[in-house]
């Protein structure tokens, strides 16, 4: 089954065209990336398809739902974690996650279910009861990839997840991205560090400035155009 239909989706901001008509499908129980240079159109695709802003035009269907008529309902099977995502400074990490548990659990045992998947993900140990102020960029992105997955979204939308992380902490991620597909979490996501996505996903769509360059698995993809990795593929493609 297509988790995401997008067809010929576009956005302008005045006289640019951030997404320009791009096509691209994700498969349920895959990891479906976005790649491309700052600028290319990958947030505004991913905030587009988070309800978060609207698009100029096209369509888009996300398990069915069509976006712009089915919203409320969309917001209820995704989840969306921007580049920029802050947690509340004031809070303790588990206090963050009993807070965010709270709006996606529908019982007790439902709620207990998931603060304790939450703290499964942040791993952050004794320090999950010291205030959020404290933590290092590392302990906030794995605290907010807690909130994200842990009430087990159809469709997780991850924007750039591992940004600004050390080599560690962006191992710790990428396989806690990939256990989550295992449990049943479907998973776009966008970077411009490709050769983290072609670690880390099945199918990669190459986008620049607007347009949708090229898709397919990162070896099908390194073997058309005969490059060692997905940055070659992409020098490639754009000259």
């Amino acid at each position: 089954m297509e988790a995401v239909i997008v067809r010929n989706l576009t956005k302008r901001y005045g006289e640019v065209n951030a997404i320009d008509g791009i096509n691209f499908e994700v498969n349920e129980g895959e990891i479906f990336g976005l790649i491309g240079p700052n600028g290319a159109g990958k947030t505004t695709t991913l905030r587009i398809l988070s309800t978060i802003i609207k698009k100029d035009s096209g369509t888009v269907r996300i398990f069915d739902y069509e976006l712009g008529k089915d919203d409320e309902h969309i917001r209820s099977i995704i989840s969306y974690l921007p580049e920029e995502a802050g947690a509340y400074k004031s809070l303790t990490g588990i206090g963050y996650l009993q807070f965010m548990a709270g709006f996606y659990a529908k019982s007790k045992k439902d709620f207990d279910e998931i603060l304790e998947r939450g703290i499964e993900i942040a791993s952050l140990g004794e320090r999950i009861k010291d205030k959020v102020s404290t933590y290092s960029k590392g302990m906030t992105r794995k605290l907010l990839l807690a909130r994200a997955l842990m009430h087990l979204p159809k469709l997780a939308i991850l924007d750039e997840p591992t940004s600004g992380l050390d080599v560690v902490n962006s191992v710790e991620i990428r396989n806690m991205i990939k256990d989550f597909v295992k449990r049943g979490v479907t998973v776009l996501l966008s970077s411009h560090n490709m050769l983290e996505v072609e670690f880390l996903s099945d199918r990669v769509a190459l986008i620049d400035k607007g347009h949708i360059l090229d898709i397919g698995t990162p070896e099908a993809l390194k073997s058309k155009y005969n490059a060692r990795n997905l940055e070659e593929v992409f020098m490639g493609e754009v000259q």
